[in-house]
């Protein structure tokens, strides 16, 4: 490699390091914010309702069926699968690491889908939910009202119709979950003794409503094609799905031979409630509902959380009188403040060097030639970061810390032999820089590659040490790559033009 073609354009050397800077910097504001690297495997889940079936019906109808078909779809161990009494059956697979997790979610659908033809009727028409588990949670906002105006189910539903949605449509929101969540419902409450003396059971009710609860195309009148003495066309509107308790309690179960009927309010009674009442929730000694965030694994937890703080200051304006609400958790609170101690050490750590090399090198300009060095390195090393699909954490911060210490010892090795050439021979900074680089040009190139098998073999151990020291040791090695261009490009450039303005004779101390 002929290095003098640097040396003799120094513009450039200047300019090739002003593009590794830039890429860096494009790729620093894109990059994911996290207090660790993604350690979790994927993994994919399926929830389905049975509605009213107990543990057993869920397991054997609900739950068995998709775990056939998931089987060997994740790793080496069997889906994970749950069948409460609470109707409701979740099972999934958890994927190796490494994996895909849209594709891992694509694979478990179509799986389910081949499962479906052997699940009740019941499950096939609530539907089945297919979804990627995201990361931990961003934080939780309470919502409650002071005076208690509001019990949880009208703020609950509240949540689920005007603000829930609002906060998924933040870029980088995975899950809005509604703690204590309790959707407006129907509730019939049936008398068995009514039942039996009119020879009805709750199955006969169950159909009754299925088959009169219903959304219903009635067509028009005098639609095309239509006699020529047809002067009108008129859509006709049939009473759809029933919302009101008077319109469920006024059902017809059945009829009898005389013409009787008998409708569900003379067998049971029918209430406006809640479809779960499984959870309760209490924020600050009130009744209350909750939202909690659940960020993508590719999200900056920083800018998601001010998004769904700046999107809550502007809906809080529509709130119903008295609905209030408050931050109760978030967990950004420790990713700001790692990364803020990890940044303050990097700030001493640049510090510290440079008081080091001015300490041996003895004068500014050849301190500042390798001191230039170390931000090209470091912030072009985040367009590799961001290359590789990695995060800002506290293990790539680490490795920038440790990173600043390496990348400065090729500009030395090059600063130094070019002195040497000036003060023992007498050349002109050009010369020293021609010949100095003939000299050290292999050794510099060896001492990047040395540094790289260090600490890339670390990045291939298996399991979550390897997912947990990727990201570290190949940030390191990212920025010694650097470091060697920019030895071989800037270093020798930039000495060139620096180094014939200033005496280099040792002082006292080193000439001994």
């Amino acid at each position: 490699m002929r290095t003098d073609v640097f040396i003799s354009r120094p513009i450039l050397s200047t300019v090739l390091a002003l593009v590794v800077v830039i890429a860096g910097a494009i790729a620093i504001p894109t990059l994911p914010i996290a207090r660790y690297p993604e350690l979790a495997p994927p993994s994919v889940t399926v929830m389905a309702m049975y509605t009213g079936a107990n543990a057993q019906a869920v397991e054997s109808a609900v739950t068995t069926p998709p775990e056939q078909a998931l089987n060997r779809a994740g790793g080496p161990g069997s889906p994970q699968s749950a069948s409460p009494n609470s109707s409701t059956s979740t099972c999934g697979p958890t994927f190796d690491i490494g994996r895909n997790p849209d594709l891992a979610a694509i694979d478990v659908q179509n799986r389910v889908n081949q499962a479906l033809g052997r699940m009740p009727a019941d499950v096939r028409t609530n539907g089945i939910t297919v979804t990627k588990n995201t990361a931990g949670f961003l934080g939780g906002l309470g919502f409650y009202s002071k005076d208690n105006r509001y019990d949880a189910q009208f703020i609950s539903n509240y949540l689920d119709r005007y603000v829930r949605d609002v906060i998924k449509r933040v870029p980088g929101v995975g899950e809005v979950i509604i703690f204590g969540e309790r959707r407006y419902a129907m509730r019939l409450w049936l008398d068995p003794g009514k039942l039996a003396a009119r020879g009805l059971t709750a199955g006969d009710v169950v159909n009754a409503l299925r088959e009169q609860n219903v959304q219903v195309a009635a067509g028009a009148l005098g639609d095309a094609p239509a006699s020529a003495e047809q002067m009108f066309n008129l859509s006709v509107r049939a009473q759809g799905r029933l919302t009101e308790v008077a319109e469920f309690a006024e059902v017809v179960v059945s009829s009898g031979r005389d013409g009787a009927l008998v409708r569900v309010s003379d067998v049971g009674r029918v209430e406006l409630g809640a479809e779960n009442y499984s959870a309760n929730l209490r924020f600050l000694n009130l009744e209350a509902s909750g939202l909690g965030v659940q960020l993508l694994p590719t999200a900056n937890a920083l800018e998601v959380f001010q998004g769904v703080m700046s999107e809550m200051r502007r809906i809080e304006k529509n709130f119903p009188p008295g609905l209030e609400w408050q931050l109760a958790f978030d967990n950004v609170t420790v990713v700001r403040e790692s990364i803020v101690e990890v940044l303050k050490t990097l700030g001493e750590a640049l510090l510290l060097v440079v008081l080091v090399m001015f300490l041996f090198l003895q004068n500014w300009r050849s301190t500042i030639i390798p001191a230039l060095t170390i931000p090209v390195s470091l912030i072009g090393t985040f367009a590799f970061v961001k290359l590789f699909g990695f995060s800002i954490n506290t293990l790539t911060l680490f490795g920038i810390v440790l990173a600043i210490g390496i990348v400065v010892d090729d500009a030395i090795v090059v600063v130094e032999n070019i002195e040497r050439h000036m003060r023992e021979y007498g050349k002109s900074a050009f010369q020293a820089a021609v010949d100095a680089m003939q000299e050290v040009l292999s050794a510099v190139i060896v001492i990047g590659i040395v540094l790289v098998a260090v600490f890339v073999p670390v990045a291939f151990f298996p399991g979550t040490t390897g997912r947990l020291y990727q990201q570290f040791s190949l940030t390191i090695a990212f920025a010694v790559v650097l470091s060697v261009f920019n030895a071989i490009t800037l270093t020798p450039a930039l000495a060139a033009l620096l180094l014939d303005k200033e005496s280099h004779a040792h002082g006292w101390f080193f000439s001994r």
